[in-house]
């Protein structure tokens, strides 16, 4: 069974993940960043960087829950960074912070469905994901609507957790992901299931070869991967064929 936020409900993975995303979206970023000790800043800081050589000028930011991708994205000086996320209330949480930070001019934040984009094919110069295609419904699916949605010779980025390799390394990995972290979530989130389902998530995703594998399979390029920090998360690079 594909892992889901709520065993027990049997609404679609997608409105799961919505409503989960709705009930922690106020503890989101603390959680985050206390859970990772704020390594997720650094990662996402790299992704950025590895965007950089393409000097887009048109971001797609998808799953982009409280903007911290697009607020990074910034640095690279783009016209315009348009965020979707299924959550209104992780979107509410971004607002604030992109008007905070005084980037209302740059950055546009809009509910949306991943995986039926309401935006022109060829629209983007370069499309992001931080922590969100394991959320996909329909990965494959998803990841084809990027591919139409991005300009030909477009990159995409994606930031996503994965599995480390070396043995020692990733069994005290797993102990902290499935004890330590779903105690964690559950005392300052108030979900249940949320800090439960992210472990069974990533073990489920399809991380390193295997993810670029999918990649090319949609039609993408250029595939290489990136691991972070002895494989905790790993930084993928892709991109649509130049005509």
């Amino acid at each position: 069974m594909a892992a889901v936020p709520y065993k027990n409900s049997n609404l679609s993975k997608k409105v799961q993940v919505e409503e989960m995303f709705d009930q922690i979206s106020h503890r989101y970023d603390l959680l985050n960043h206390l859970l990772s000790v704020n390594i997720d800043k650094i990662w996402r800081g790299r992704a950025i960087k590895m965007l950089r050589p393409h000097q887009p000028e048109t971001i797609l930011d998808i799953a982009t829950g409280t903007a911290d991708f697009a607020v990074a994205a910034k640095k690279l000086n783009p016209k315009k960074i348009t965020g979707i996320d299924l959550s209104e209330g992780m979107l509410k949480i971004g607002r604030q912070k992109v008007k905070k930070k005084g980037l209302s001019y740059m950055i546009e934040l809009q509910k949306a469905d991943s995986e039926a984009l309401p935006f022109d094919s060829e629209s983007f110069d370069a499309a992001t994901v931080g922590f969100g295609v394991r959320n996909f419904e329909n990965l494959e699916k998803g990841l084809a609507e990027i591919y139409r949605v991005l300009q030909p010779g477009g990159v995409f980025i994606v930031l996503e957790f994965s599995l480390p390799r070396n043995k020692v390394f990733r069994s005290l990995y797993f102990f902290y992901f499935l004890k330590v972290l779903p105690w964690l979530g559950r005392f300052v989130s108030k979900d249940e299931r949320a800090y439960t389902y992210l472990p069974e998530s990533v073990r489920e995703f399809p991380c390193g070869e295997d993810f670029a594998r999918i990649l090319e399979k949609t039609g993408f390029e250029k595939c290489k991967w990136v691991p972070q920090t002895m494989g905790i998360a790993t930084i993928y690079e892709a991109q649509k064929p130049k005509i």
